[in-house]
C-alpha cells in the first residue's frame, strides 16, 4: 500500500491486536474513541474498503451484519490462499494458511463453472476450545 493515513493506520493496528476476533465498523471506531484517537464511522468505513481492496484485512458478512479482520500476508498478498473458520460458540475466526483446498476449488471451477473468492470464504463450526467443552460437557 502506497500511502497512508494516521487514521488508516490507527484502525490497521487495532485490528492487528485483535487478530482473531472479527471487529464491525462501529466495534472500531469505538475502540479508537476509547484509546485516544477519535475516527467517525464514514471514515471507518472508507478506510475499511481501502484495506479491503489492498488485502490487508478480509471482510466477513455474516447474519449479524459485516466484520473486518485482520490479513496477515506479507505486503497484503491477495494471491495468497486464505481461510477463514468460524467458531459458532464463541465467535472467533480463525485466519488460516491452507493450500489443501486448491484442488476443491479447481473442481468447482472445471466442473461447475464456479470461481471461489477464497477472501471471502468463511468455514463455520466449532473450533478446537470449544469442540473439547462440547465434549466434555455432552460426557457429564
Amino acid at each position: 500500500m502506497a500511502y497512508s493515513t494516521k487514521q488508516q493506520q490507527a484502525i490497521l493496528n487495532c485490528l492487528k491486536q485483535r487478530r482473531d476476533m472479527p471487529m464491525s465498523a462501529a466495534d472500531l471506531a469505538a475502540e479508537l474513541r476509547q484509546s485516544g484517537q477519535p475516527v467517525g464511522l464514514a471514515t471507518v468505513y472508507r478506510q475499511m474498503e481501502k484495506l479491503e481492496a489492498a488485502g490487508q484485512v478480509h471482510k466477513v458478512n455474516t447474519e449479524e451484519g459485516a466484520y473486518f479482520q485482520y490479513c496477515s500476508h506479507p505486503e497484503g498478498d491477495k494471491k495468497q490462499d486464505c481461510l477463514l473458520l468460524k467458531c459458532e460458540s464463541c465467535g472467533r475466526i480463525l485466519h488460516l494458511d491452507c493450500t489443501q483446498l486448491q484442488p476443491l476449488y479447481e473442481h468447482l471451477l472445471q466442473e461447475h463453472h464456479f470461481t471461489v473468492d477464497h477472501r471471502r470464504t468463511l468455514f463455520s463450526g466449532l473450533c478446537e476450545a470449544c469442540a473439547k467443552k462440547e465434549r466434555k460437557d455432552g460426557e457429564q
